[in-house]
This record gives C-alpha cells, structure tokens and sequence, in this order.
C-alpha cells in the first residue's frame, strides 16, 4: 500500500466549508468521553476504536468531503490514514485540533447531540410551546384531574424511570398513535422525557398536528420532577398500543398530510429515489421510522432503522453528513411526514418517500470496513489457559461494563492507547463486537510488526464466559477515570441522586442557545422559516 499524508485544514477554511453549502462530514474521531466534554457544534462522534465499523453507515459515499479532529490532531492522522485505506478520497485533518479551534476563536460546546438539543430550545422560542411545572402537575394527579402523560422516551429508557401513571409513547409515534391513547378530545395531555428537548417536540408536534387536546410539555421532565422531590416510578411497562384503528389512522393521516404542506415537506417517488442512489455526487440516506418491531417485520434493503423520534433527538447519530439527502419512510402515511416536517427545521433536506413500505425502493447494501480475521477461543479453553497463565487476555469492551465484571486477571485496553503487553504469550481479545477485537489486533501487529504471536477472540465474547458460570472480577475504580476515555462522565449520575448534576445538566440544555453563532443559529429553519428558507 502506498503511503498516505493527510491534508491538512486549517480552522478558518473549515468554518467557512461548514456553512458553504456543500456536502460535508466532520468527525470527532476521539472517544466518546472525551468528545462530550468539548467539540465542534456540527462535529459527529465517531470513536476510533469504532471508526471503520461506523463510517460506512455515517458517511456512505467515499468521494464525499470529510473532516476528522481531535484534541491535537494525532489519533486524527491515524483515522485519515485508516478512511483512505477504506477508499475515502477527499479526507482532512482538523490543524491542530479543537486546541487551535478554540484558539481561532470559534465555540467549543459540550455534551451529545448538541444540533438537536438546541434546536428543542429554539423551537420552545419560536412556537411558545405550553408548559407545566412538575409541581403543577402533581397538584393535578392529587386532585384526580383527567390528564394523559406521556413519556415520549423510547421504551428502554422509559422503563429506567418515569412520571408515575405515564404512558410510554416515543414522540416518533405520537401523531400515529394519539387518538387509541387519549380518545376524548378534550382530556389535557402532557409530554415529558428525561429533560427538555424531547417534552417539547413531542407537545409541539400534537399542536403543529392540530389536535384539539390542550397541550403541554413537563417542564424539565423527569428530572424536574425529581428535583421537586416528587417521586419517579421505576420498571413501568405501560406503552402505547399495537394496532391504530381505521379511524384514527385516516384521522392522522389527514392531519400529517395537512402538516407536510403546512412546512412544504416534498415527496420522492421510486422513480426518482433510483436515480439518487446512482447520483455520485450526493450522499443519500434512506431511513425507516417505524417502530423496532416493524423495523424488524421487514424493511426496504439498504434502509438503516431511525425511530422517528430518536431521528430528531439525535439526528447526529443516524446521518453524518450535513447537506446529504435524507428520505424517510413508513408503512402508514403519518409518521413520515411528521419527522421530515422537523428535519427540515433542523435544516436538513428531508423527504417522504411515496408509498413508503411498499414503494420497492431499494439502497446498495452497505460492505463492512472491517475483515473477520481473528481465530475464536471458547470459554472453557480460555479458562484453562488462564490458569496455566499461558494467554494474556485483554479486554475491549466498554470500560464501564469492565469495571462492573471481567474475566479475573485481564486488563483493559482501547485501541487510541494501545496498551503495554507481556512479551511472550498468545493474546485473547474480548469485546462485545467482533470487529472492535478485530480493529485492535489489526492496530497493534502494524505498531508492532516484529510481534508474531498469536491474536484470539473470546467465542460468544463475556457473555458465554458467564454463561459458562465462570469466576468474574469486579474493579468499581479500575481503569481509573483518566483512562476511562470512552465514558461521558458530563452530569452522568444525573438520575442516581445527584439533584447538583440534574441542575448542571438542565443549566447546560438552557444554556445552548448563548453559545451559538449567527451561522449556526440560522442554519435552523423554524417555523416559516422552513418553507421560505
């Protein structure tokens, strides 16, 4: 392979390639703890120790412009190097990091799916979303009052904690299931989740609707509630329910539909679709915003799983280039069009795919960037190698899930800081995926090209060395949290008692819109906004 040197970008030319109108991608390559405490406004989190299982689903198309970063731009040469090896033609390094962004003037921000979180807080702004306070609407709970909360959550985090007598309905159902959850048109209904963002698009999508129910958004959700002292409920499974009566869905298919034209969401019919996805200058995503269940029924090939809500929550993490064509879908008329109404609020080009479901359409399956090259040991011949202390045995998942329980005796390790092994010795990877075991060993034989030993993939990773009911180990503080550079500590015990957490989080939420320039504020295309923009 011929030698590769990234190009270099400086932060002045990066910003004004930002706002230029062109596709662009711009990848925090640093791990996932160290990008939420300081990156770009428009940076999208892709860990190197995950950089070649991930890109080809973020950025799909090599010829695209891409921009990787970190601090100080080493571990960024390395994943240029890796993207040019995976085909990338048109990638550059961030010069100097987000060391020399800053320098340059320009706002570093903390926390995950900033893009998102502040466009919830524009769009209370804009639109004056109705609200409640936790107190509010525990006074009335207590006086009996008829009043429907729901959690607009997606079920596993639902089912951590929630408003007691909520409803799980995540905001991407909301429009489609509205009328079998409240069917008296005048009950109020309330929306939460865990802090702000998702409260007020799911309150605002039923008003954008124009459902006659009084509406409103729990003031800081869950945690408002908690700080009110109030008690959350735990372990609920109450969730919205399968079937939408004929009724309904042609109740709410009238109201999506009214709601598309209201903000000019445009349709793309098959015909069309087939001939992006043979355009080579544009990115295409295909996105299905159905249910997991429905996702898992079937789907169109080539289509990756974007629960609605979720989509406009963390859009960052289903679409990595900005200014990409994003077309949605679902097999009902109504949701589809909802989540395209926000998208292109949020300024991406969204569209309906025509007949959804059953429009044939189809994207090229996505190829793997990562080989299965690694031989696999089972649990039991792992054990006895252990303890003959023949193997060293490194470990590659999570460093949390490491500290909770791990295989006694083996150390943990992330494939940016490659670790210090014993000389001698054949190595046993663990990892919940085969391709971050795959990732790292490929990473160390070309730092260490003289090491000839012999690299293994626990069969079944940790589970089947549960499974098999041996020994585990359990460091609470080990890896220390210095080296825990995949885990976003940021207000992380926000939900475990800590009300100074759950104020530093809300703080930092409200606190978004201070940070932001006039480019990156107008990016956002709220309201009429969306149609003349």
């Amino acid at each position: 392979m011929t030698s590769f040197t990234p190009h270099f970008v400086p932060p002045a030319r990066l910003k004004a390639w930002l706002h230029d109108g062109a596709e662009i991608a711009v990848f925090d390559v640093r791990e996932h703890g160290q990008y939420g405490e300081a990156h770009l406004f428009y940076g999208v989190t892709l860990p190197y120790s995950r950089l070649e299982i991930d890109v080809v689903r973020l950025a799909p198309r090599h010829d695209a412009r891409v921009v990787v970063y970190d601090t100080d731009q080493s571990v960024a040469v390395l994943a240029a190097q890796r993207l040019h090896a995976l085909g990338y033609t048109d990638v550059s390094v961030l010069e100097g990091g987000t060391d020399a962004w800053q320098q340059a003037g320009f706002t570093l921000f903390a926390g995950v799916n900033v893009p998102s979180k502040t466009f919830g807080e524009l769009v209370e702004m804009a639109y004056h979303t109705p609200r409640v306070t936790a107190r509010e609407l525990a006074a009335m709970r207590e006086r009996g009052d008829n009043v429907v909360i729901l959690d607009g959550r997606p079920v596993s985090e639902y089912l951590k904690m929630t408003i007691p007598s909520s409803i799980c309905c995540p905001n991407g159902e909301l429009g489609y299931r509205i009328r079998e959850l409240v069917p008296d048109t005048s009950t109020p209904i309330v929306v939460n989740c865990a802090g702000r963002t998702r409260s007020i698009i799911g309150a605002q999508t039923l008003i954008n609707l124009g459902i006659p129910n009084p509406v409103m958004a729990l003031e800081n959700g869950t945690q408002g509630w908690y700080l009110e002292d109030l008690p959350l409920e735990h372990g609920s499974t109450r969730r919205y329910p399968d079937v939408v009566t004929p009724s309904s869905l042609a109740q709410m298919r009238e109201a999506s539909v009214a709601l598309a034209e209201r903000f000019a969401v445009p349709e793309v019919d098959a015909s069309t679709f087939a001939q992006w996805s043979n355009d080579p200058s544009r990115t295409l995503f295909l996105c299905d915003v159905r249910t997991p269940e429905e996702f898992a029924a079937g789907t169109l090939p080539g289509a990756q799983h974007a629960p609605g809500g979720q989509l406009i929550q963390a859009t960052d993490q289903y679409v990595g280039v900005r200014h990409a064509r994003v077309v949605l879908f679902d097999s009902d008329g109504v949701r589809a069009p909802i989540v395209a109404s926000w998208l292109r609020q949020l300024g991406h080009e969204a569209y309906v795919l025509r007949d959804g479901l059953a429009s044939g359409a189809s994207l090229p399956a996505l190829a793997s960037g990562v080989a299965t090259t690694l031989p696999e040991i089972d649990a039991g011949a792992l054990a006895a190698a252990v303890a003959d202390a023949r193997v060293t045995v490194v470990d590659v998942r999570p460093s949390m899930s490491f500290r909770r329980a791990h295989v006694p005796g083996a150390q943990w390790a992330i494939r940016p800081r490659l670790p210090k092994l014993p000389a001698t010795g054949d190595v046993v990877l663990i990892a919940d995926e085969h391709g971050v075991a795959e990732l790292f060993a490929a990473d160390w034989r070309r730092e260490n090209v003289q090491d000839t030993r012999t690299f293994s993939r626990l069969a079944g990773g940790f589970k089947a060395w549960t499974d098999a009911g041996l020994p585990v180990q359990t460091t609470p503080d080990s890896p220390p949290d210095a080296q825990c550079i995949d885990y976003l500590f940021f207000v992380h015990d926000r939900h475990d008692g800590n009300k100074a957490a759950a104020r530093q989080y809300l703080a930092w939420e409200t606190g978004l819109l201070a940070q932001l320039d006039e480019q990156e504020r107008s990016a956002f295309r709220i309201g009429d906004a969306a149609v003349t923009g």
